[in-house]
């Protein structure tokens, strides 16, 4: 664990520009060390990030698979909904161009695309419970990074190194491993196809969440974590909420309720509700690779959850 730290640190220095070297009384000291703080801060947060995105692969699966809940829609409704009370509320009371109502005549069309593409994320990732494992969720979900990558040297201009080139084939050929190995376990139980639907909805939903990092970057670095909170908020409320009437509303009336599905529901929120506000901080100091990459040790927490609390094999 101390190696995939250190490792984890050295892939932030690399992307922020921190460069190596000892740590002295000297000013120059004094500025690695700062930065050393930084570094370790970031990592921090990137951590309670991972936690909080296996919190909703956990409670995913555990309706998916236990309780036979397939209502993707309704459980992103319920965190957008919570991003509305209270992020997009905030913009209602400020004042000036920051209120609610400016922000909408100048933007509001390119925060409905946002909404658009953030809400199908969610859904695309949740679904997919429903036809693969937690484990392979957690590990295809990395695709991003390579989307995210080429979206940011388009749109936000970054230039990146070729260890990052080679770190992103290497990630792609994961991908294709583990797509393989899917389909592989999937034919010796007869459910190739499904697995396979489920591999290709995480690889969209993936797709669709680095588009959604981007714009994010861009607004909490150029604009303000609240004004990408709130428009979210609102817009993911809207379309989730049609949605939600169209293509869940006989899966809703059929869930059984009692107070262990209530209860992974409220769980599922908060860490959503956790993850939407804490990113946005992380991103302002680093960027939305950064964090992507720091991220990855969730599929590390979900392959631990998955053989223990699911049962789950590694292949041989």
């Amino acid at each position: 664990m101390h190696f995939l730290a250190g490792r984890c640190a050295d892939v932030l220095s690399s992307l922020l520009g921190f460069g190596g070297g000892t740590f002295s009384s000297s000013p120059r000291g004094s500025l690695c060390t700062r930065r050393g703080k930084n570094i370790l801060k970031t990592i921090a947060l990137g951590q309670m990030l991972s936690l909080c995105i296996c919190g909703t692969a956990i409670t995913s699966q555990y309706l998916a698979e236990k309780y036979k809940v397939n209502t993707p829609m309704l459980q992103s409704f319920i965190n957008y909904c919570l991003l509305f009370l209270f992020y997009t509320m905030i913009l209602a009371f400020q004042s000036g161009s920051d209120n609610l109502l400016s922000i909408l005549k100048r933007k509001w069309w390119k925060y409905i695309l946002l909404g658009l593409a953030d809400v199908e994320a969610n859904y695309l990732i949740v679904k997919a419970y429903q036809y693969t494992t937690l484990t392979s969720v957690q590990l295809l979900d990395c695709f991003g990074i390579p989307v995210l990558m080429a979206l940011s040297w388009f749109i936000l201009y970054a230039r990146y190194r070729v260890i990052h080139f080679i770190a992103v084939a290497v990630c792609l050929l994961g991908v294709g491993t583990m797509v393989g190995a899917d389909i592989l376990a999937g034919r010796e139980d007869n459910s190739g196809s499904d697995v396979l639907i489920g591999d290709i909805l995480v690889l969209l939903g993936a797709s669709l969440y680095a588009v959604s990092n981007v714009c994010e970057e861009y607004v909490v670095k150029k604009l303000s974590r609240q004004e990408f909170l709130g428009m979210v908020g609102l817009f993911g409320t809207i379309v989730s909420g049609i949605q939600l009437l169209i293509v869940e509303y006989k899966d809703i009336a059929g869930i059984q309720w009692d107070w262990k599905i209530a209860l992974l529901f409220a769980a599922f929120a908060l860490c959503m509700f956790c993850l939407y506000s804490f990113m946005p901080l992380v991103i302002k100091v680093t960027s939305a690779t950064s964090v992507n990459l720091g991220i990855l040790t969730a599929d590390l927490y979900s392959l631990f959850f998955g053989l223990f609390l699911f049962g789950y094999k590694v292949s041989k």
